[in-house]
């Protein structure tokens, strides 16, 4: 007679349950944020200065939905997955077109006399 000593978790059980003050002050700060954002354009910011502030908040807003609404706050090989790997992936293949157009730069200056 053979008795399992692990006890039977049902998966409702076991997911994760975050408390409802956690999306409510997740919600506030993309409120802020987007406040933020409008306001570069409402006190017409110019130049560097606003292409700075829109792609900070922007990205601090993306940050906050990804790590908080897509729960991966609590997965860290999915948030590595997810946010590091396909920007590597970019820049190795923007590596190898440049290697490319190189090689097709040179082959046009060689074949076609620099006409090319």
């Amino acid at each position: 007679m053979r008795q399992d000593i692990s006890p039977t978790i049902p998966a409702a059980d076991s997911a994760q349950h975050h408390p409802i003050g956690l999306y409510l002050k997740v919600w506030g700060y993309l409120f802020v944020l987007s406040t933020l954002s409008y306001l570069v354009d409402y006190f017409n910011f110019q130049g560097i200065m606003r292409w700075t502030l829109i792609v900070t908040f922007m990205l601090l807003k993306a940050g906050l939905i990804v790590s908080i609404f897509m729960h991966m706050a609590w997965e860290r090989l999915s948030l590595m997955y997810a946010i590091l790997v396909p920007p590597l992936v970019l820049i190795v293949l923007v590596g190898i077109m440049s290697i490319e157009s190189d090689y097709v730069f040179w082959t046009r200056a060689i074949f076609l006399g620099g006409e090319g």
